[in-house]
């Protein structure tokens, strides 16, 4: 019990006397009146002495129990004290309570609300005082039960509905069924405004009416710091609001209503014929606790009701199918989308299992061609909490047919290259080995450079045949150590003639480790970005090819001080058949499939091709590399060094 006693954030919880400090122990153990303390779940955390003369039982039989003192047809009104005292401070009533024997004792109850250091609610502590005036009490609990009787059917009443404006007029109308009062009205705070949304016994034309809070009545009672407040025309004008409306109009008495903590608005009973009491201040205050109840579930309902109609809305306007299954995997939901794509309508969907299959599990997307020829994406989500699953669906004929078309453009473009690029290699050839005539070793130099070349574009093209498995066709390439910067230098050397207005310029650290991969796809990738260098930088300018070693990876740069990227242009110039932008761009020739192989081919050795707007202007191409440092690889295990 110590640990569930130690939560309501005072100290003198223990009861028995080795714990208490010796102050505590005093009070406690001293003290006339019975005091009883419980926790949030309701169950007696404190029981002192005078509490067990009182009522018959010691603290070991209901410590960490139900309070066992509180009689069955009271304990609506225990609770609408608890409530009452836990949103706006201490009560006090007379009331009776249960002894062991069965027998009730007369007692007037002080409640009060414990909280923690961080203003968490922890419980409530209640002190007991017996009460002699048995006639009266006896009078006063008849009354009493009958008022309790009453409330508990008004409570009952008002949480009936879930719908916030009739919540509102049954409020309203519970409060002069309750408390006796001739008309009455319920407030509500809107930023700095009250604004009446319900009324009873009043003109209707009053409804919506609006006022200043902070020179109300309210403004006043939440000033105060209490949960009533009572107003007479004897201290001070009743003109707040519009209630001049009630004839002869004498008292206001106004309760607040708090909903998850916080005030939300004020009942107000108006009085004219009869006299105000403390009955009548304590009927409202406990009813505006009711109340507050009442209007967070209506106001949670509201929201759950606005939520799902948000989401309704959603599902319905979606250019997807979209449909939920229930555990039995048959349609529950069936958006208008689902209809138009499947031919299907919702009367003849729902009940039965989906017309196409469902992927084997969540993450997994597959696709279906339907009898009417209509390709679909699909996907599902399941919902844990429901059974059910969420299937989602979307109309990829297009996309198909313009894969397929792709996907023989590739490869009859393969087949097409191909002869071209031997007859270049083949001829190429020829003329390295017979071209005796010639023995400038720079021609020859250019020669074997042609013939190198062309053998790359021969390799090229296998690749593109390759690629004509879409988008999952893997890259043959190797996996073994070669010298980069070897590689490098020889691509420099290559492209420097290229053109007459680009200076190509080579910058290598010291000391460049070996690359992890493929030194024939390394070497189209990096023709591929040079090429594209030049060529999207027709005014000319300065090409870098850099690199560097960055931790286990080898990075090579082309920068180039062309035309650059567009923004967004990052990733979709890796796709097949792209170039850039539509326009002008289109000049500059190919059929946009360079950079979609050199990612490929990155990809295949482990690497990755990025796309990058220079710092002042033009494009950074960057491709990374595993280097063969890092596995132990050195010089000596490249072939022929």
């Amino acid at each position: 019990m110590a640990d569930r006693r130690a939560g309501l954030g005072w100290h003198y919880v223990e009861v028995a006397p080795d714990h208490f400090a010796p102050s505590a122990d005093a009070v406690l153990a001293y003290a006339a009146d019975a005091i009883v303390a419980v926790d949030t779940d309701l169950r007696v955390v404190l029981w002192n002495p005078a509490a067990e003369r009182m009522f018959g039982w010691t603290f070991a039989e209901v410590a960490g129990r139900p309070l066992p003192i509180v009689p069955h047809e009271l304990m609506a009104e225990h609770h609408a004290v608890l409530e009452r005292v836990r949103a706006g401070g201490p009560l006090s009533i007379i009331s009776r309570r249960l002894r062991r024997d069965g027998t009730v004792v007369d007692v007037r109850i002080d409640t009060s609300s414990l909280w923690d250091d961080q203003a968490d609610l922890t419980g409530w502590i209640g002190v007991f005082h017996a009460y002699e005036e048995i006639g009266a009490v006896q009078s006063h609990m008849t009354e009493r039960a009958r008022l309790v009787r009453r409330l508990t059917d008004v409570v009952a009443d008002i949480n009936a509905d879930l719908d916030l404006d009739a919540v509102l007029d049954r409020i309203a109308h519970s409060l002069t069924e309750l408390t006796g009062a001739d008309a009455g009205g319920f407030a509500l705070i809107e930023d700095d405004q009250l604004r009446l949304v319900s009324l009873t016994q009043l003109s209707d034309h009053l409804r919506g009416y609006q006022a200043p809070l902070e020179s109300s009545l309210f403004g006043e009672l939440l000033r105060s710091g209490k949960t009533v407040l009572l107003a007479t025309d004897d201290t001070r004008s009743l003109d707040d609001l519009i209630w001049a409306d009630l004839e002869g109009l004498h008292t206001i008495a106004l309760g607040v209503s708090n909903v998850q903590g916080r005030p939300y608005g004020a009942l107000y009973a108006l009085y004219s014929r009869r006299k105000v009491g403390h009955v009548e201040l304590e009927l409202l205050e406990l009813l505006a606790a009711h109340a507050g109840v009442a209007l967070g579930n209506a106001m949670a309902y509201r929201e759950i009701v606005r939520q799902r109609a948000h989401e309704h809305a959603v599902v319905d306007s979606s250019a997807d199918g979209i449909a939920v299954l229930g555990a039995n995997g048959l349609v529950r939901k069936w958006n208008r989308s689902a209809a138009e794509l499947t031919g299907y309508a919702m009367a003849d969907a729902v009940g039965r299992h989906p017309p196409f299959p469902l992927p084997a599990s969540q993450g997994e997307n597959i696709r279906h061609r339907l009898d009417n020829g209509r390709w679909l994406e699909i996907l599902i989500t399941d919902i844990p909490e429901t059974g059910e699953r969420v299937v989602d669906f979307r109309d990829i004929t297009e996309a198909k047919a313009l894969e397929e078309e792709k996907d023989l453009f590739l490869a009859t473009a393969g087949h097409e290259l191909r002869t071209p690029i031997t007859v270049v290699q083949g001829f190429a050839s020829t003329l390295v080995r017979r071209w005796d005539q010639l023995d400038d070793e720079a021609r020859r130099s250019a020669v074997d450079t042609i013939a190198e070349r062309s053998g790359t574009l021969a390799h090229l093209v296998e690749n593109l045949l390759l690629g004509s498995d879409a988008r999952e066709a893997e890259q043959k390439t190797g996996n073994h150590p070669f010298d980069l910067e070897r590689l490098l230098r020889d691509c420099a050397t290559a492209f420097r003639p290229f053109s007459a207005r680009h200076t190509l310029e080579l910058d290598l650290p010291e000391q460049l480790p070996f690359a992890l991969g493929d030194p024939a796809a390394t070497d189209v990738v990096i023709g591929q970005l040079l090429e594209n260098a030049f060529k999207y930088s027709p005014e000319g300018g300065r090409i870098v090819l850099r690199a560097a070693v960055e931790e286990s990876r080898l990075a090579v740069c082309v920068e180039d001080e062309g035309i650059g990227l567009q923004p967004g242009d990052e990733e979709r110039i890796f796709g097949r058949f792209v170039q850039g932008e539509a326009g002008d761009r289109r000049r500059f020739g190919g059929i946009g499939l360079g950079l979609y192989i050199a990612r490929r081919l990155a990809r295949a050795q482990g690497g990755e091709v990025t796309a990058h707007a220079g710092q002042n202007r033009g494009t950074q191409m960057r491709f990374t590399l595993h280097s063969a440092q890092v596995a132990g690889a050195g010089k000596a295990d490249i072939p022929g060094q």
